[in-house]
């Protein structure tokens, strides 16, 4: 049975998402922490499947507190639930390590299929993020946040097996749609990995991305492959 704690300091948000998830998902039981403390206990005490963490702005002192729970607790899913839910919110929130982001504004339904995504170890963000801008550098409140660089093969062996794959096609100079075609996910999904590989390449755009993903990845052929597509890119515009 996945047990599901809600972190939340307005009480009526959170009695009534943990009521919703105890009705309406299947065998899950979903408990409260009204404030860090009270999570952080319940997480050293109990089997947690997935950590909600209501917030109405991002909050990058709770995200460090957060940050020892799941390095303490590794099969612990971690997802914000925000009232604030712009491009750079959901972006820095999945760089800094979570899960998923549910803004509060959706319906109790998307809601739930959110929760149920997360469990199966999907990562979510909401399907109106498909429709936001997609600049290339990451920003958000974590940008003074010294983030670490891929820079060896042992950094890279870090990467999920999916990252590995974004980065490899991003060596080579595929933009986000032909990643998502090349992989058969969603394109929103895409954005996500990619956000991650920004901050860990340390790259300011998509271009720099490439190349330090084609040096990383170690092969001439890869670079050149790249160079060769914004060389056609550059004609064509």
């Amino acid at each position: 049975m996945p047990l599901i704690l809600v972190l939340d300091e307005q009480t009526i948000y959170r009695a009534g998402l943990r009521c919703l998830i105890n009705a309406e998902i299947p065998h899950a039981e979903a408990i409260e922490a009204s404030n860090l403390p009270q999570a952080l206990d319940h997480i050293r005490n109990s089997t947690i499947d997935l950590v909600l963490v209501g917030t109405g702005r991002s909050s990058l002192a709770m995200f460090d507190s957060l940050k020892a729970a799941r390095e303490t607790s590794p099969a612990t899913r971690f997802a914000v639930v925000s009232a604030s839910d712009t491009r750079a919110d959901i972006l820095a929130t999945l760089a800094a390590g979570f899960h998923g982001f549910i803004s509060k504004r959706q319906s109790d339904t998307e809601i739930l299929a959110a929760v149920t995504d997360i469990l199966a170890g999907r990562i979510y963000v909401p399907a109106s993020f498909a429709k936001m801008g997609d600049g290339d550098a990451v920003c958000g409140r974590f940008d003074r946040e010294a983030a670490p660089t891929l820079s060896t093969e042992a950094d890279v062996l870090k990467l999920t097996k999916r990252q590995r794959e974004v980065l490899t096609l991003l060596a080579r100079g595929l933009s986000n749609k032909e990643i998502a075609r090349a992989l058969d996910i969603a394109e929103a999904t895409t954005k996500i990995h990619m956000a991650a590989l920004l901050r860990g390449l340390g790259a300011r755009n998509r271009t720099e991305a490439a190349f330090k993903a084609a040096n990383l990845v170690g092969s001439t052929e890869l670079v050149c492959a790249v160079q060769r597509r914004q060389a056609v890119r550059a004609t064509v515009q």
